[in-house]
């Protein structure tokens, strides 16, 4: 077993050209002069997201990052329905109008319902502030486009809410890829499913892409950072139970000159979140992560993963090997101080707005939308 030795990848991993994944929690929270930094005002609009209240107790618990001013949610059945919940306790409730003129508001969350995150976003950056935005962009490309054209010009931060980003175990096969370790990628296999109840998949029927539209974002995200805009898409939509009009049983193949990747999506599989995984083959090694988190059973458990290596590579020796990474404190700590940094200017955002276009427009061919059926 190779446990992660996290100060030797945190230098190495800054001093890569190609890419860097530089741990944030491990990050120091005040200024060179050791002075503490002023707390970023943050409010959040709509709780209806399923992340919404995770976020919110995250952005509580950075106390020393952020300062919530407040949260918006205009749907009397949303806030009675979701509104009781810890992560809201005693903040003030505002309209939408309220939260965006309030005094040194820099940073708003958008956790709305899927369906409104990017006209409720679009407004966010008319009022000038910079967003952490949940997934995903919306069925339209034009749209999420427009608003990311404006927050181009505008120079605001633009962070999508695909999490796996910050995890410790993706990062490290970031990393290893951007850094040709595993020599010439030819094959990634991803697979993000749960078994969902009715009453969610009558909810999921709302979209035209089902579970590769909400679940699949998060893996195409990751196979664009490592191996860039596919030269075509091939979606593959299913309908496996009666009750509910809906596809979820997804799969999508995303052709490269030299490579495979594969998306796997679906609303039926039994214990489908310990199968997540992201496996990336190349001709010099393989990286296999597999469950991709380990936050459904209580407190976190240490990340695994398991690399194979044809010969050595840094501290990692040739042969299959076990890699052991420290528990996250929280699924979204680590991209929320990340956010900080960037709002500050401490670093650019390492998935800058061309990214966040190109993930857009291969969902969008991932789900067969009937105006991108090519990222070509």
């Amino acid at each position: 077993m190779n446990g992660y030795d996290r100060r030797h990848f945190l230098t190495s991993a800054i001093s890569a050209s190609a890419f860097s994944v530089a741990v944030p929690w491990l990050q120091p929270r005040a200024t060179a002069a050791g002075q503490a930094r002023q707390r970023i005002k943050v409010g959040q609009i709509g709780i209806g997201h399923n992340h919404a209240s995770a976020k919110m107790a995250t952005f509580r618990k950075l106390a020393d990052q952020y300062e919530v001013v407040g949260v918006v949610e205009p749907d009397s059945e949303g806030r009675k329905k979701r509104g009781h919940d810890p992560a809201y306790r005693d903040l003030s409730w505002m309209t939408e109008e309220q939260l965006l003129n309030t005094k040194g508001l820099t940073v708003v969350a958008v956790e709305t319902d899927v369906r409104d995150l990017v006209p409720t976003a679009a407004r966010c950056i008319a009022a000038g502030m910079h967003l952490h935005l949940d997934k995903p962009g919306g069925e339209s490309l034009a749209p999420f486009k427009q608003l990311l054209d404006e927050a181009g010009r505008r120079n605001l931060a633009v962070q999508m809410g695909y999490m796996y980003r910050n995890n410790p175990a993706v990062q490290f096969c970031l990393r290893a890829v951007s850094e040709g370790w595993l020599g010439q990628v030819f094959e990634v296999h991803s697979v993000m499913s749960l078994q969902q109840p009715l009453a969610y998949r009558q909810w999921l029927a709302q979209f035209r892409g089902g579970t590769m539209y909400i679940f699949g974002c998060h893996l195409i995200d990751l196979v664009v950072r490592m191996l860039g805009k596919p030269d075509r898409v091939a979606p593959f939509q299913r309908q496996t139970q009666p009750e509910v009009k809906v596809y979820d049983n997804g799969l999508a193949v995303l052709e490269y000159p030299q490579a495979t990747a594969t998306i796997r999506t679906a609303a039926l599989e039994v214990e489908g979140y310990r199968r997540r995984q992201l496996v990336v083959c190349g001709d010099e090694g393989t990286i296999d992560i597999r469950p991709l988190e380990t936050f459904d059973t209580g407190p976190a458990q240490p990340l695994k993963l398991r690399l194979a290596l044809s010969k050595p590579r840094d501290s990692y020796k040739k042969g299959y090997q076990e890699v052991v990474f420290p528990p996250m404190p929280g699924r979204y700590d680590e991209q929320l101080l990340e956010l900080a940094r960037i709002v500050r200017g401490e670093i650019a955002n390492p998935y800058p707005l061309a990214h966040e276009l190109m993930v857009q427009e291969t969902l969008l061919a991932a789900i067969d939308h009937p105006r991108v059926n090519s990222t070509q």
